[in-house]
């Protein structure tokens, strides 16, 4: 017999903590932007660098760790670590989410504690030895502090609309070092 309103006062109770849950204020954003880079080089050059493990040609100081698979390449699925950028997201974690090499397309899913983004890149030729880089960052907060970041880290990344990111691979295109 005791255990019937135990049960019931356990079950009222979870059915409240749940409500309280659904009640919560919180409310995910979304922020999203786009730039266009011009690159100095064909299209078959330039897509490649875009991959994680080409990257480290033209990015001072990036170093992905591999977690999968065992080699370094890119393809759907390959998935990696970097150290986070301050508060409280000690790591994020990537993965390939998207891989065309003939539409040269790659889009990365990247989490930490606080956020959620893809960050999409589309090639496409100019001319015969110009190339464009479409780059969109789509960030979604998981809370508050999630939403704050992704204000804060897209008003940084875009500040000079990813000519940063053209100067450097156009650097390494024309020197081969960063």
């Amino acid at each position: 017999m005791k255990i019937i309103p135990l049960f019931a006062v356990t079950f009222m109770a979870s059915c409240s903590n749940a409500q309280q849950m659904n009640n919560t204020t919180f409310i995910s954003e979304r922020v999203a932007k786009t730039a266009t880079i011009l690159l100095n080089d064909r299209v078959d050059k330039v897509f490649p660098l875009f991959g994680a493990f080409e990257e480290r040609k033209w990015s001072e100081g990036w170093n992905p760790s591999l977690i999968y698979p065992q080699k370094e390449i890119i393809e759907e699925g390959t998935t990696f670590r970097t150290p986070g950028h301050g508060h409280d997201e000690k790591e994020f974690i990537w993965t390939v989410s998207k891989y065309d090499s003939v539409r040269f397309l790659i889009q990365y899913l990247v989490y930490s504690s606080n956020r959620i983004w893809t960050i999409t890149i589309t090639c496409s030729p100019v001319s015969d030895h110009t190339s464009s880089a479409a780059i969109t960052y789509s960030f979604t907060g998981l809370n508050e502090v999630g939403n704050q970041i992704n204000e804060h880290f897209l008003s940084i990344i875009y500040q000079h609309d990813l000519s940063d990111w053209a100067d450097d691979i156009n650097h390494y295109l024309q020197t081969k070092d960063k």
